[in-house]
């Protein structure tokens, strides 16, 4: 593959629309910098990957994906409570 087709690969992803993990709203974000996006819409700015805003290994983890897991370990507390009182 030509260096000129990897180039608009890279640009299409960057000027795709992304979600704003702010206001979550599905809008353009703005490349201030080198990784520093901003949001149009809620004007909040933050740091993201170089070409695309969330990368696969700095994913923005949101408070939901935080709880869950603590969800998860309550509800296997409580099903051994009640396994264990029948």
């Amino acid at each position: 593959m030509g260096v000129r087709r990897k180039v608009l690969q890279i640009e299409v992803k960057q000027r795709g629309l992304h979600r704003c993990p702010q206001c979550r709203s599905l809008v353009r974000l703005r490349r201030l910098a080198f990784g520093i996006w901003q949001c149009p819409r809620c004007g909040f700015t933050f740091a993201g990957g170089a070409y695309v805003p969330q990368t696969i290994m700095g994913r923005t983890i949101t408070p939901e994906e935080l709880r869950a897991p603590e969800r998860q370990r309550q509800a296997m507390r409580e099903a051994a409570r009640q396994r264990a009182t029948q």
